[in-house]
């Protein structure tokens, strides 16, 4: 028993080192006009990314102070497409991803060292005393944008785009997903992957053919249990 003991914290020990040099996830490319702003806020499967980087997070503050990614999001919401699109998402397991990645320690160790850097303190204040940034809140009550939106408002095709949308093929489709037994699948797989959970999960994807590299797979751990000694019978 103490041999497998120390093969299996060897084991651990292994994953913790390939998990500590595991590379980082690429990052999606920052939106760079309010649509793209709006639609990626309305999306569960990716609108925690601003939360994730100090880096995203000082680029989706200066999105939102422009008043255009506010009616950008007001537009949309006046979409029963984007309601659409939005439950779908929930049901996404990639949602599910999206938010466990907080588990994830490097992300406190990024805000803790953004908190420390003077530079990101500067930006974020230069952001807040821009006065373009208030001419632009003034201005944007009177823009076109807004004067659309007033008008869509009086525009009976909205209306009527809503009351047709129960019968549109993506809102059934939306509705027939809880269905699918293939949607519980996926979230079931979505919970036993290691990328779900960032770098802890790293350590249960350990490659192999890498200097002290581990697999962990349960075929290793039938061999570990092999090795042990046969375990003397009780004498009667």
């Amino acid at each position: 028993m103490n041999r497998l003991t120390v093969l299996f914290a060897a084991l651990v020990v292994s994953g913790i080192a390939q998990a500590t040099d595991a590379p980082a996830a690429p990052a999606a490319p920052a939106p760079t006009t309010p649509q793209e702003w709006a639609g990626k806020m309305l999306d569960p499967t990716q609108n925690a990314a601003a939360f994730k980087d100090p880096a995203a997070f000082q680029k989706w503050s200066n999105a939102m102070m422009n008043p255009a990614t506010s009616m950008a999001m007001m537009q949309q919401g006046m979409d029963p497409n984007a309601t659409l699109r939005l439950l779908s998402g929930m049901m996404n397991p990639a949602s599910m991803q999206n938010y466990m990645q907080f588990t994830d320690p490097s992300i406190a160790m990024k805000w803790l060292g953004a908190g420390m850097d003077p530079r990101y303190a500067t930006a974020m204040l230069n952001q807040g005393l821009n006065p373009n940034a208030y001419m632009n809140m003034m201005a944007a009550p009177v823009s076109p944008q807004m004067m659309n939106m007033g008008t869509q408002m009086l525009n009976p095709a909205m209306y009527g785009n809503w009351m047709a949308a129960p019968m549109s093929p993506a809102a059934v489709n939306t509705m027939m997903a809880p269905m699918n037994p293939n949607m519980y699948t996926n979230w079931m797989g979505a919970g036993m992957n290691p990328n779900t959970y960032g770098s802890w999960g790293q350590m249960m994807n350990m490659p192999t053919g890498q200097a002290g590299g581990i697999p962990l797979d349960p075929a290793v751990l039938m061999k570990l249990l092999q090795m042990m000694p046969a375990m003397p019978q009780a004498v009667r």
